[in-house]
């Protein structure tokens, strides 16, 4: 084999290298996640719905995914015609930031750093939005709207997410 005929192939195996590491690199950039079947999803609002109405409330109760992406909306035939939007905002909330809006309502008093967190678009920090775990992971997250108090509305979002526990050990 000649000079030149080694120098070749050496610079095709060279060329080859890069290629096999990209691909170990693309395999690695994938995520994979978990997320609630539809038929639970149903079944939270169900029961956080049910929840409410024993206590004599007319609510509305939104499930989203952990995008924040609605998955269901459920309104009680006499809940408010805000409920459905406040619900909705409550649950995509929690999603977006991890934790329960009632929590980080507290956690944003006057002067608080993070008070700004109000301000952005479709973000509402009022209780009633509770995030969804499962396995240590946030799957989603529930909002109810239209109890008396946001700590009635997250008291019935939690109802729900219990309803619903033994489901989400995957």
């Amino acid at each position: 084999m000649s000079r030149l005929q080694k120098a070749a192939i050496a610079a095709m195996a060279l060329t080859m290298m890069p290629i096999g590491t990209a691909q170990a690199q693309d395999s690695e950039a994938l995520v994979s996640f978990k997320s609630m079947r539809p038929s639970v999803a149903v079944e939270l609002a169900q029961a956080a719905l049910a929840s409410c109405q024993q206590g004599g409330y007319q609510v509305a109760v939104a499930v989203v995914d952990r995008f924040g992406q609605t998955q269901v909306v459920i309104r009680d035939r006499y809940a408010g015609a805000h409920t459905v939007g406040t619900a909705t905002a409550k649950a995509w909330t929690s999603a977006s930031f991890r934790t329960a809006t009632l929590e980080l309502d507290q956690s944003i008093g006057e002067g608080a750093l993070s008070q700004g967190l109000r301000d952005i678009p479709g973000t509402l920090v009022l209780g009633g939005g509770v995030p969804v775990e499962a396995a240590g992971s946030i799957v989603g997250a529930v909002g109810v709207s239209g109890a008396p108090g946001p700590d009635i509305d997250e008291d019935c979002a939690r109802a729900g997410i219990e309803a619903i526990s033994d489901r989400l050990d995957f």
